[in-house]
């Protein structure tokens, strides 16, 4: 009972770290302002000549603009210089003009919109700076609303007309990124597939322990002051340890009631709608994003491009998974998890300690599925739906590979990444392209229900 009870106050404790760290933040500046943000505005200047030295932060719906010339690319701007002063105007589709904004020091520019609608924006060429043009119109394509979060625009500014990709490139370029994504997912689904292993418990919480990993890198990048690397580390320690928490202060007391395993089901869905609320509450529902490795120009390896950020997702990803591999082939713990996941009752018959060997399965399993949140942020952003949104394909690969077996997982992750990024070179909209895997899932699991690598069971 001492233990369950220590269990959920660690547990406690890492779910309260984002919230102590957050309770200085101000999310609303407007409503008590400092002296220092007061000082910044002139009383007697217009509208168009204020200004500030905090940059734009794009929140909720609204229209945000980059502006950088493309031509100008050094090693402090990988994507260009940015383009200060710059006025652009949102035009909706009856032609009404919906607002305006001046770009900052970064060449960011948010203009807040409200209604659901397309957007068309508007660069006034001569607020550009002497010596820079605009290659093409000045007006952007048109853009369709988001609902609840920014939509970005770019404009052509310094860009140079390359010549046509060929559809070699392209495959070979959505390959690599869907071998990268498919890495990210093979660690989800690794530790998916040890906690099912080993418990028979299907997780509907998972989503939320790859979340727990990319917020608490944020956390501590953001708010503490660490460097990506090292805040990821202390992530993924920390997902390990509320791995080990919420295995013995939830998990392990229904396990000694006797409790099903449809039931065990049902509260891990709660589970996660919990822990997916603390996530929003904390964290609102705006896109967040990282102090370092945002933007990186990629490196030009003949027929596929890639980011030193991309190979170093390639590389993470691909060392932990094959540790984790060698770890269940080698060690005895290892052995003692698939003899687990094998025949529980024999393996609790001949002396193994079956709860030990599951708490071991859920720290590795968290900390695995902790370790794809923290790659998931560096390679694209922090939500508190993006563990969620993964969720639905970690299932899928689990499933496609085989329940219950680490290759299975492994084999079902890849194929699912790279049908997701080739998808649309075949005409699946990019908005849907996980549709395809799951066509995939479907088609395969019809001449072959056990999965690629599962075994056979006898039913009834």
């Amino acid at each position: 009972m001492g233990l369950r009870w220590l269990a959920l106050l660690i547990a406690g404790f890492i779910l309260a770290i984002p919230t102590a760290a957050f309770a200085d933040d101000d999310p609303t500046p407007s409503e008590s302002p400092s002296e220092s943000s007061s000082a910044t505005v002139d009383s007697t200047a217009t509208p168009t000549d204020v200004t500030t030295e905090e940059p734009v932060k794009p929140s909720g719906p609204g229209i945000a603009v980059t502006l950088v010339n493309s031509s100008d690319k050094s090693k402090e701007f990988p994507k260009g210089r940015p383009l200060e002063g710059v006025t652009l105007t949102v035009i909706d589709s009856s032609g009404a003009e919906v607002g305006s904004a001046v770009t900052d020091a970064t060449g960011l520019a948010f203009i807040p919109v409200e209604a659901l609608d397309t957007y068309t924006v508007e660069l006034d060429e001569d607020t550009l700076p002497d010596g820079i043009n605009l290659n093409g119109s000045n007006q952007s394509d048109p853009v369709k609303m988001r609902l609840m979060a920014p939509t970005y625009v770019d404009f052509p500014i310094g860009a140079t007309k390359g010549e046509k990709a060929s559809f070699g490139d392209k495959l070979a370029q959505s390959l690599a990124s869907g071998i990268k994504f498919g890495l990210i997912v093979a660690l989800a689904a690794l530790g998916l597939s040890l906690i099912f292993g080993t418990t028979g418990l299907t997780n509907f919480a998972h989503g939320e322990l790859i979340t727990l990993g990319g917020v608490l890198t944020y956390t501590f990048n953001r708010s503490v002051g660490l460097p990506v690397i090292l805040a990821g580390l202390v992530a993924v320690l920390l997902s390990a340890g509320f791995g080990w928490a919420q295995d013995k202060g939830l998990w392990a007391p229904l396990r000694r009631r006797g409790t099903g395993l449809i039931a065990m089901m049902i509260v891990s869905i709660g589970f996660g709608l919990f822990l997916r609320s603390i996530f929003q509450y904390i964290y609102s529902s705006s896109t967040k994003t990282l102090s370092q490795y945002t933007t990186q120009g990629a490196h030009d390896f003949g027929i596929i491009k890639l980011a030193d950020k991309e190979i170093a997702i390639i590389l993470i990803a691909t060392v932990a998974i094959a540790g984790v591999c060698v770890a269940m082939m080698k060690t005895r713990m290892g052995k003692a998890m698939r003899a687990v996941s094998d025949n529980p009752a024999l393996a609790a018959s001949s002396g193994m300690r079956v709860d030990s060997v599951i708490s071991t399965a859920w720290v590795l399993g968290t900390a695995m599925s902790g370790l794809a949140g923290v790659l998931l942020a560096v390679n694209s952003q922090v939500n508190f739906l993006m563990g969620f949104k993964l969720l639905l394909l970690v299932f899928a690969a689990v499933t496609l590979g085989g329940l219950g077996t680490i290759w299975g997982a492994l084999i079902g992750s890849m194929i699912i990444g790279i049908i997701v990024e080739v998808g649309p070179l075949f005409g699946v909209p990019s908005s849907i392209k996980e549709v395809g895997a799951l066509v995939v899932l479907v088609l395969i699991l019809l001449v072959r229900p056990q999965g690629i690598l599962g075994r056979r069971e006898r039913i009834g």
